[in-house]
């Protein structure tokens, strides 16, 4: 299977720059997986499809602002660090560029109170640093740090927490798990009124994320591992909802991986944690989940395979073949797909 089967013609200006005043009032396209059926809503209609019993699983992970501009106090010269992982006793994980004008040793200064000393330098851009701070991080990342957007979004983010979902609350993430971005609290409440079972894993998003698939054959392709944490009430609701043939609805590829990642190694759902490198193409079969919320995604990448795998390739092209037509919105602020 190559990488360009899952190539598609996007125009520009469907790449959506900011995000909508109203979280919930975003387009939804309905694909029935079995069927290839398409159908047009706003997602605020997602209530007309989830039924009592059925469990929707979120991903609360937080996104902190990561992305940082500094100078080497040697030379001046301007480094951005990207953090993406926090590897304990303030070691972190980073992407750093430019990265060739960095040695093991370096010192780079983003404020008085914060600095980074360069510990090692890997492929890829990926360089883990010692962060030299007083105070405490995360107040001293909310003043000095960006909101870590793709470099497909050109326009500034006005207001940080748009790029976080409104349940976000546990800090670690480089990248939003996007698909969530479109509920409300008042959304939510509606589902939980309804009857749907809400509940929750964490899954860090990472350096998978930013990586495209260079590859030609994507059996070739690695995978990043990202940290991912279940509870053990979760694991209870999700074991229930199997043993009793009740739907599990994943928002985002990130709740996918995660939930797909315990029930492969262990055969059910498990208060665990750990990291998972799991890619999912098609040929895949899932073991975990029914349905899906996601995001429309970038061409040849990791996550339109995932989708693929689920709805299958064809019904997948076809159905964003429809929403460039129908000019949707793409990527992370844009809309949104419920894949039933």
């Amino acid at each position: 299977m190559k990488t360009s089967d899952f190539d598609y013609e996007l125009p520009e200006e469907l790449i959506a720059q900011t995000p909508l005043k109203d979280r919930s009032s975003s387009r939804l396209m309905v694909l029935d997986k079995f069927t290839g059926d398409i159908e047009h809503k706003k997602f605020s209609d997602i209530t007309d499809y989830l039924k009592a019993g059925d469990v929707l699983v979120i991903n609360d992970t937080k996104v902190i602002p990561a992305r940082l501009m500094g100078t080497k106090i040697d030379t001046g010269a301007v480094i951005e660090l990207l953090l993406l992982k926090d590897m304990g006793n303030d070691e972190w994980e980073c992407l750093s560029r430019p990265q060739k004008r960095l040695h093991v040793g370096t010192v780079i200064k983003f404020s008085d109170e914060l600095s980074a000393e360069v510990t090692s330098l890997l492929d890829d851009g990926i360089t883990h640093v010692k962060l030299l701070y007083k105070g405490i991080l995360m107040e001293i990342l909310d003043r000095l740090g960006e909101m870590p957007l793709p470099p497909y979004i050109h326009e500034k983010l006005k207001e940080k927490d748009r790029y976080n979902t409104v349940y976000a609350k546990n800090i670690g993430s480089a990248a939003a798990p996007t698909a969530g971005l479109h509920f409300t609290k008042e959304l939510l409440s509606e589902l939980k009124e309804k009857g749907v079972i809400v509940t929750n894993v964490t899954l860090h998003v990472g350096l998978g994320t930013f990586r495209p698939v260079e590859v030609d054959d994507i059996n070739n392709h690695k995978m990043h591992s990202e940290f991912y944490i279940m509870s053990e009430e979760t694991a209870n609701i999700l074991n229930k909802a199997k043993k009793e043939s009740r739907r599990i609805i994943s928002v985002g590829t990130t709740s996918t991986r995660t939930l797909e990642t315990i029930m492969g190694k262990y055969g059910e759902f498990k208060a665990c944690s750990g990291n998972t490198d799991i890619f999912i193409y098609p040929g895949y079969e899932f073991k975990a989940i029914d349905a899906l919320i996601t995001n429309f995604h970038l061409p040849k990448s990791t996550l339109i395979m995932l989708v693929s795998a689920l709805a299958g390739k064809d019904n997948v092209l076809n159905a964003y073949k429809e929403a460039v037509k129908e000019e949707y919105r793409f990527f992370s602020f844009g809309d949104a797909m419920f894949i039933k």
